[in-house]
C-alpha cells in the first residue's frame, strides 16, 4: 500500500498537458497514490483513461462540477493565481454516459459534485441543486460514494451552501463519501460526520489558520488529505503549479495541528480512503 494518497486531484486538466506523465510518475515513485477527479463528462472520461495507463496507483472519480452546470465565466480571484480564467459552457447531467463511466472498476466515487454559491445567483444555484440531486439518486443506483464540493458564497448568507446541502443529502443519499476541501466550522463539520462523511483537507493549512479547530476537532478516521492540484499549492511550494506530491505537506500539517505522530497520521489517512473509497 501507499504511504499517501491525495483523494482529490485534476491531472486530467489541461494545465498538465505538457507534462502530465511526468507529474504522476513523480507521485508514484515516492509512493504517492492518485486520485483525479473529473468535473464534466470530458475531463471526467480523461480521468479514466488515465487510470487504465498504470498498473496501480491512479484511480479516478467521475461527475458534473457545480459551476458546470450553466454558462458562466471564472476568473484568477476566483479560481486563484495558479489558474487561468475560462468560461465554462454549461452541461446538462447525461445519465448514460456518467452510468457507463461509474460501473468501471477503476472508478471510485461520484463527483466533485454538490452546490457553489461564490456568486449566490439563484437561477444558478436552482440549477446546481437540480443536477446535485440527479447525481445523488446515480450515487445510490450504483452503490458508490460521493465526492462532494460545496463552496460558500463571499456575502450575504456565507453559510447557506453548507446548510442546503446537508439538507439535500438528508432527503435523497443513501451513501456517504467525503466533503473535499472542507471549509466550514465545527458545527457544519458535525452535520457532515453525523451522515457518515469524511472531511478532507487541502495545502491551504499549510498557510491558514482558520481550519485548524476542525482539524483538532474530528476523529482521525474521518479525514482525508488532497491537493485539488493544480490549485492552492502548498508551503513550501507556493508560487508554482500544485501536483499530487506536495499531498505530503497536507498530511505533515495535519499532524502538526492535531499534535499527532506523523507515521500514525500516515497510516490512518490511508486507511480511511481505502474505507471509503473502497482502494
Amino acid at each position: 500500500m501507499p504511504e499517501y494518497i491525495d483523494i482529490h486531484a485534476h491531472v486530467n486538466f489541461n494545465a498538465y498537458s505538457e507534462d502530465r506523465e511526468a507529474v504522476i510518475k513523480r507521485a508514484l515513485d515516492e509512493n504517492v497514490w492518485v486520485i483525479n477527479v473529473g468535473t464534466q463528462v470530458d475531463t471526467s472520461k480523461k480521468a479514466v483513461e488515465m487510470a487504465y495507463q498504470y498498473e496501480k496507483g491512479v484511480y479516478a472519480i467521475v461527475g458534473l462540477h457545480p459551476i458546470h452546470t450553466a454558462k458562466s465565466f471564472h476568473d484568477e480571484d476566483e479560481l486563484g493565481p495558479e489558474s487561468k480564467a475560462f468560461t465554462s459552457r454549461g452541461e446538462e447531467i447525461d445519465a448514460d454516459s456518467y452510468r457507463t463511466l461509474l460501473k468501471d472498476e477503476k472508478v471510485v466515487a461520484l463527483g466533485e459534485c454538490g452546490l457553489d454559491y461564490y456568486r449566490l445567483e439563484e437561477e444558478s444555484i436552482a440549477k446546481q441543486k437540480e443536477a446535485f440531486i440527479q447525481q445523488i439518486e446515480l450515487a445510490n443506483e450504483v452503490g458508490k460514494p460521493l465526492m462532494l464540493h460545496i463552496r460558500c458564497g463571499t456575502a450575504g448568507e456565507a453559510r447557506r451552501a453548507y446548510r442546503d446541502a446537508h439538507e439535500i443529502l438528508k432527503a435523497h443519499s443513501k451513501v456517504a463519501g467525503d466533503v473535499h476541501f472542507f471549509a466550514g466550522d465545527l458545527e457544519e463539520a458535525k452535520l457532515f460526520l453525523d451522515l457518515g462523511f469524511t472531511l478532507s483537507f487541502t495545502g491551504v493549512i499549510t498557510f491558514a489558520r482558520n481550519y485548524d479547530e476542525v482539524i483538532k476537532n474530528t476523529p482521525l478516521d474521518m479525514i482525508m488529505s488532497e491537493t485539488d492540484c493544480p490549485y492552492v499549492t502548498p508551503e513550501p511550494h507556493r508560487g508554482t503549479r500544485n501536483e499530487p506530491l506536495y499531498v505530503k505537506e497536507v498530511v505533515k500539517k495535519i499532524a502538526e495541528i492535531r499534535g499527532e505522530d506523523l507515521e500514525k497520521v500516515k497510516k490512518q489517512l490511508v486507511q480511511n480512503v481505502k474505507r471509503v473509497f473502497g482502494i
